[in-house]
C-alpha cells in the first residue's frame, strides 16, 4: 500500500492516469487539494479520505510545517478470466497482493518551490511598494499645490513630502510581511490577507480624524491613506493567488 510523504510546504502534481482508481487517506498532518483553476481547495486533516478521479484537483500540497502522509489504496486490475471469482474474493486477493512501498515527494523540490513562491511574492511586493510611495508622494504634492498645508496644530509642524514616502514605504513593507506569513502558514492566504489589510486600512483612518487639522488637511490625509492601499492590496492579493497556484 503506497504512502505519499509531503514535507512542510511540499507539493506534488496529480497525474490523472496514476490516480484513476486510487483512494487516499490522510494518516498524518494536513493536505490541501489544489484545484485546476488555481484556487486553493479544502484542507484535509488526519483520517480524511478522498478520491481524485474527476474532481478537478491538479496537485496536493502540505500547507503546514509538519510532514504530512497520505496512504494510497490502488487496487490492481482483476485478470481477464475472473468470471468465476466472487467480487469480494477478488478485492481481498488484490489487497493482499499489494506491495507496501513508499512514494516520497522530494523535500528539496518542495522547499525550492516554496522558496520560489515566497521570493516571487516579496519581489512583487517591493515593486508595488515603490509604486505606492511614488503615487502617494505625487498625490501629496498635488494636494499641497491646490492649497492643503498639511499642518498639524497639536505639534505645530507641517508634514513634509518625504514623510509621506517614508510612512508609505514602512507600512507597505509591513503588508508584505503579512502576505508572506499568510502564504507560508495559511491555507487561504489571499482571502485572509484582504480581510487583514482592509481592517488595518480602516484603523489607519482614525489618526487623521483625530489630528486636529483643518478640513482640507484631514480630507487629504484620509485620501493619502487610501492611495497606497489601492496599490498594495490588489497587487499582493493577485500575487498570493498566483504563487499559491504554482
Amino acid at each position: 500500500m503506497p504512502t505519499l510523504t509531503l514535507r512542510g510546504g511540499g507539493r506534488v502534481a496529480v497525474v490523472a492516469a496514476e490516480w484513476r482508481d486510487a483512494f487516499g487517506v490522510v494518516t498524518r498532518g494536513r493536505v490541501q487539494l489544489e484545484l485546476r483553476d488555481g484556487e486553493p481547495g479544502p484542507v484535509l486533516g488526519r483520517d480524511a479520505g478522498f478520491w481524485l478521479r474527476g474532481t478537478g484537483v491538479r496537485a496536493l500540497r502540505n500547507p503546514g510545517r509538519r510532514t504530512a502522509r497520505v496512504r494510497i489504496v490502488t487496487p490492481r486490475r482483476a485478470p481477464v478470466n475472473t468470471s468465476r471469482t466472487p467480487v469480494a474474493d477478488r478485492w481481498r486477493n488484490d489487497m493482499d497482493s499489494m506491495n507496501d512501498s513508499g512514494v516520497v515527494a522530494s523535500p528539496a523540490s518542495g522547499r525550492t518551490s516554496h522558496t520560489h513562491r515566497l521570493r516571487g511574492l516579496a519581489v512583487t511586493g517591493f515593486l508595488a511598494t515603490l509604486a505606492a510611495m511614488v503615487a502617494t508622494t505625487l498625490a501629496a504634492a498635488l494636494a499641497r499645490a491646490v492649497g492643503v498645508d498639511f499642518e498639524i496644530p497639536d505639534g505645530g509642524e507641517t508634514i513634509p513630502l518625504a514623510g509621506f514616502a517614508v510612512v508609505t514605504g514602512f507600512f507597505s513593507v509591513v503588508g508584505i510581511l503579512i502576505a508572506v506569513a499568510l502564504l507560508r502558514w495559511s491555507a487561504r492566504p489571499a482571502e485572509r490577507f484582504v480581510w487583514t489589510a482592509v481592517s488595518l486600512t480602516a484603523i489607519s483612518l482614525v489618526p487623521p480624524l483625530l489630528s486636529g487639522g483643518d478640513t482640507g488637511t484631514v480630507t487629504a490625509l484620509l485620501g493619502l491613506h487610501l492611495v497606497p492601499a489601492a496599490v498594495m492590496i490588489p497587487t499582493l492579493t493577485r500575487s498570493l493567488r498566483t504563487h499559491l497556484a504554482e
